[in-house]
């Protein structure tokens, strides 16, 4: 067995390729690489043009099943070939990733805090409100799908308590996950409105007292079930012809049980199974 190896300057180095050994089990991994690895990136703002900020990546090909393991090393190369990463140059990345690794298949996550810029409803003060956003990139022979993941903040109170209730009704902070398969350029904050749209409120960073009264008697007067909020997205989603596949979650974190009210609607608007993540 020849063991050298050629270092980035093409000199011969006398250490095993111990990953590139043959394996004898035949049984192939679906993805095998990196995760949590965070690097700078550029990510296009509606309003401002981009925003710079810090997003933390998964990166995965897979591996046939005569090889022994990848080379984790080259997922870090290919992160670090440029000093900030934008969303322009993702699929280039997951492509050039695929080929590094010599795979059929490659797999990116790249999430990151997004952030908004919000006016309070009467005020109007301004204050800066944080969204986990997500970019997913699968590249298989030669075809490349594109997710866009965010998860929302918000508001829900419940049409039962406030029914039955003499005096007020529960209420409690809520996170909604839109995620969609995109044909099109969407922006992320016209995810961000789609699930603030359809909650009983918004939130905000900075509320002062006419705002809070605001929010208070907005939620109060749009009652929603997690049930309701997930439908109501999805018709959203329904028509919008960028979107050709979603899934739509809602978790009500409850303010009076123990545990959370969960639900979620997934479709593939062109049919097919939509790959879970």
């Amino acid at each position: 067995m020849d063991i050298a190896v050629a270092d980035r300057d093409g000199s011969k180095l006398g250490v095993e390729d111990v990953q590139s050994r043959p394996d004898t089990r035949r049984i192939a991994i679906d993805r095998v690489g990196i995760k949590d690895i965070r690097h700078p990136v550029r990510v296009k703002d509606q309003s401002a043009g981009e925003q710079h900020t810090v997003a933390t990546f998964n990166m995965y090909v897979n591996l046939p099943h005569n090889f022994k393991g990848t080379h984790m090393s080259r997922f870090v190369e290919v992160l670090h070939h440029a000093r900030e990463i934008s969303v322009d140059s993702f699929p280039a990345m997951l492509v050039e990733m695929t080929a590094r690794l010599h795979a059929d298949t490659g797999h990116i996550e790249m999430s990151f805090p997004y952030f908004v810029n919000k006016r309070a409803p009467v005020s109007g003060v301004e204050s800066l409100m944080d969204y986990q956003a997500t970019l997913i990139g699968e590249y298989s022979h030669g075809e490349t799908t594109r997710w866009v993941r965010v998860v929302v903040p918000v508001t829900s109170l419940c049409p039962c308590s406030k029914k039955i209730s003499d005096r007020g009704a529960h209420n409690q902070r809520s996170h909604m996950s839109i995620r969609v398969r995109l044909l099109e350029h969407m922006w992320i904050e016209e995810l961000i409105a789609m699930a603030e749209a359809e909650a009983s409120c918004e939130l905000y960073g900075i509320l002062k007292r006419p705002d809070e009264k605001y929010v208070t008697e907005r939620a109060y007067d749009n009652p929603k079930f997690v049930e309701d909020m997930v439908r109501d997205v999805a018709l959203r989603l329904d028509s919008d012809a960028r979107v050709g596949a979603y899934v739509v979650e809602s978790e009500n974190f409850e303010s009076i049980h123990n545990h959370s009210a969960y639900a979620l609607i997934e479709r593939d608007k062109h049919a097919g199974p939509i790959a879970r993540t």
